[in-house]
């Protein structure tokens, strides 16, 4: 049997992965989108399914104001004694920021209060549990004498689990591989056969990612580099290859003693035409504490979906890791299959909870959605919060997942004033694109840094609408129906470029919702949908 990459298609980076048993759960970071870290469940490796998030309550997650970018980077999911544990950063809080664990039992949750580590500094930290019985946390931070700009370091210190604190010496186990490499980051440690391995990633997380090994006696080192590292990138294979930026590895060992490993890749596809011109100065320019990029300058190299969690095989050779090249499609690890039933393309609001497959976009502290008012659909309350402030937005989105897709919705709203609501294809606060109803007809906004520009406009009777969107590739066509299945285009294909973090800066992919605003003026107006479907397109 084969199995087809990426196994969580869309914004999944960061992955991080443990087994219990027959079991496997994978975490990815969320950056400013709530509920924060989601938590899947696998029996083959290959088939996933969400069993919730780990950063289900506010109490947990603080997102008020975050930039976009920011949040929660990089979580590492382990279990132990019959504990899971869940550790990330939460990066430009205004609240609170740093380095943080949770815990709990069962990995669906409930999930603890954060215990915070305000020794613990950087980001991406991780956890190890060594067959002594002591505990260990490692993660990344700007080095203490930096060589260079990107100069980082990997700290490890003991963490005591009574106290959920850090205590003992401090030890710094590396700082990269290469000669000046940049953001040495993402560590995890392992043990095998008696020896300590560090699994890192450098070179930035763009298109010359790459996954480094080193390996030593002790836990605390001193720590050797494979002479030949990195032992997984695609930086060699050209601009021009399906599947580029592969890096943040997590590794897991089935019961078998076979190996895999997770990790992050990026899927490019053409510009605005179906152009793909491509060249260096096309790749973003990002750091973990910028989130601003250097705009490509042909319409090349881009990747609205963000990056995406693969999966590949490991086999050791001479004492060392030596993960395949990351394929579109493998065969499949030597496990009973285990697929999960489909979630269904058409969510029909019928719920009194909204799917797992919705997030908010920062921490939201009031209801302005519910599913109950109007039994079967979802009710979204038109607030003064716009999309275009680092504010929470009356917004219900999901991950963009593929680069030939389809999503509809009916919509019932009479806009007042300022008032719109309708469809949103969300980058961040500075790029996203609208299809939404206002009280001047229906209309289409697209911004890019900041600036907003209307494409089209159409007058419409008022009553129930029907709204959409069809992309193929960077192409983004918009449509609209006054009666069912009358389905008519509104304007010229959109430029989806300014979906894409190449353009927008960032680690986001893009995002796809319902959304209603009042544009800062207080109303009581609300916005109905019946329905919101998703579902991929054959490409054109």
């Amino acid at each position: 049997m084969r199995f087809s990459n990426p196994i969580l298609p869309g914004c999944h980076p960061d992955p991080s992965i443990c087994r219990v048993g027959d079991d496997y759960y994978l975490v990815t970071s969320t950056f400013e989108w709530f509920p924060g870290v989601p938590i899947f469940h696998s029996r083959d490796l290959a088939h996933w399914r969400r069993i919730g998030h780990v950063l289900d309550r506010a109490s947990q997650l603080s997102l008020d104001g975050i930039r976009p970018s920011g949040g929660i980077y990089a979580p590492t999911l382990r279990h132990h004694d019959g504990v899971f544990y869940m550790i990330t950063t939460l990066v430009d809080g205004l609240m609170e920021s740093g380095n943080f664990v949770v815990t709990a039992t069962d990995p669906s949750g409930p999930w603890s209060e954060p215990h915070w580590l305000p020794d613990a500094e950087g980001f991406d930290p991780s956890l190890f549990f060594d067959d002594d019985g002591r505990a260990w946390a490692h993660g990344t931070r700007p080095a203490h004498r930096p060589a260079y700009e990107g100069h980082t370091e990997v700290w490890l210190r003991e963490l005591d689990l009574d106290g959920m604190k850090l205590v003992g010496e401090e030890h710094v186990l590396w700082d990269g591989a290469v000669k000046g490499a940049i953001w040495s980051e993402a560590p995890h440690i392992y043990k095998v056969d008696g020896r300590y391995y560090l699994l890192t990633a450098e070179g930035g997380t763009a298109h010359d990612h790459a996954v480094i090994v080193a390996r030593a006696d002790a836990v605390t080192g001193p720590y050797t580099g494979n002479p030949r590292n990195p032992i997984l990138t695609h930086r060699t294979l050209g601009h021009d290859h399906p599947i580029t930026s592969t890096g943040h590895a997590d590794l897991v060992q089935t019961p078998a003693g076979d190996w895999w490993t997770v990790l992050l890749a990026i899927r490019p596809y053409g510009g605005h035409g179906h152009d793909r011109v491509l060249g260096r100065d096309a790749l973003p320019v990002t750091r973990p504490d910028d989130s601003t990029a250097v705009p490509p300058r042909d319409g090349g190299y881009h990747y609205n979906l963000g990056r995406e969690t693969f999966l590949t095989s490991v086999r050791w050779e001479d004492g060392w890791p030596l993960p395949a090249q990351v394929r579109e499609s493998a065969e499949a690890p030597a496990l009973p299959p285990r697929r999960w039933p489909a979630p269904p393309a058409c969510d029909n609001f019928d719920s009194e909870l909204l799917a797992p497959v919705w997030s908010h976009l920062r921490t939201p502290r009031e209801p302005y959605w519910t599913l109950t008012e109007r039994p079967g659909h979802l009710r979204l309350c038109t607030r003064p919060e716009s999309l275009s402030e680092r504010a929470n937005p009356s917004l219900v989105a999901r991950r963009q997942q593929h680069a030939h897709f389809a999503a509809h919705a009916a919509m019932e709203f009479t806009p007042r004033a300022a008032e719109r609501a309708g469809l949103a294809l969300v980058q961040n606060d500075a790029h996203h694109i609208l299809l939404v109803l206002t009280a001047d007809g229906l209309v289409v906004i697209r911004r890019e840094a900041g600036e907003d520009q209307t494409l089209a406009h159409a007058a419409v009777p008022p009553g129930r609408i029907w709204l959409g969107v069809e992309a193929h590739e960077q192409d983004y066509q918009m449509s609209y129906a006054v009666r069912p299945g009358d389905w008519h285009p509104l304007g010229a294909p959109v430029d989806g470029r300014v979906l894409s973090t190449s353009t927008a800066g960032g680690f986001i992919g893009a995002y796809i919702g319902l959304y209603t605003t009042s544009e800062g003026t207080p109303t009581t107006n609300t916005a109905d949908f019946d329905w919101f479907e998703y579902r991929e397109l054959p490409p054109q």
